[in-house]
């Protein structure tokens, strides 16, 4: 299977290539348009901040390539929340694969959420084998509103979408590749889709 990372600088890729390479799978690391249409899977990852990851992939084209992949992609923490309409984190406009828009937490919490929460109201193949109200681990100071698309929630302040599915795109608010085995279970299970 040919698994391929997007590259475009914004990334923890190491946490990720190594939980693939725990199940068995290398992950290549690429910017390269044809690599990337040519995987049988594409994760989109992300940390950092919107705006710039935004202009990042502008520069390099990956904003008009990655809404047309027709392979399954999974988008990591940054990366769903770059794949919505909107973000409050400057102003940025999305990709708009997920219909919905990214909000900042108020201030009457802890920003940004870090360290272990549970994920609930699990709906998509990607958490077959996967109980309700497993912990994740998340970092962020933004999220993504609940829409059709939702496929889990989280609670931190709000009730908030910490999954999106639409089609062959899947996005994760939490990082699976830190997860531990449950974690490993989501990877294997978007591996298998």
């Amino acid at each position: 299977m040919k698994l391929v990372i997007i590259d475009y600088g914004a990334g923890n890729i190491k946490s990720i290539q190594f939980a693939f390479n725990r199940l068995g799978y290398e992950a290549v690391l690429s910017k390269n348009p044809e690599e990337i249409k040519a995987a049988d899977k594409v994760i989109f990852p992300g940390v950092g901040e919107a705006s710039s990851a935004m202009k990042m992939l502008k520069e390099s084209g990956l904003d008009k390539l990655i809404p047309n992949l027709k392979q399954p992609v999974l988008g990591i923490c940054l990366g769903m929340q770059l794949m919505c309409l909107h973000t409050e984190e400057g102003n940025t406009k999305g990709l708009g694969i997920f219909q919905t828009n990214v909000k900042r937490f108020s201030n009457n919490v802890k920003v940004p959420q870090m360290g272990w929460n549970v994920i609930k109201n699990l709906k998509s193949d990607l958490f077959e084998g996967v109980k309700e109200n497993e912990y994740m681990y998340l970092v962020h100071s933004y999220y993504a509103e609940h829409c059709n698309e939702t496929i889990a929630a989280t609670d931190y302040e709000i009730n908030y979408a910490s999954a999106l599915q639409h089609k062959n795109f899947y996005g994760t608010q939490f990082h699976p590749e830190k997860s531990g085995n449950e974690g490993a279970k989501i990877l294997k299970n978007f591996l298998d889709l």
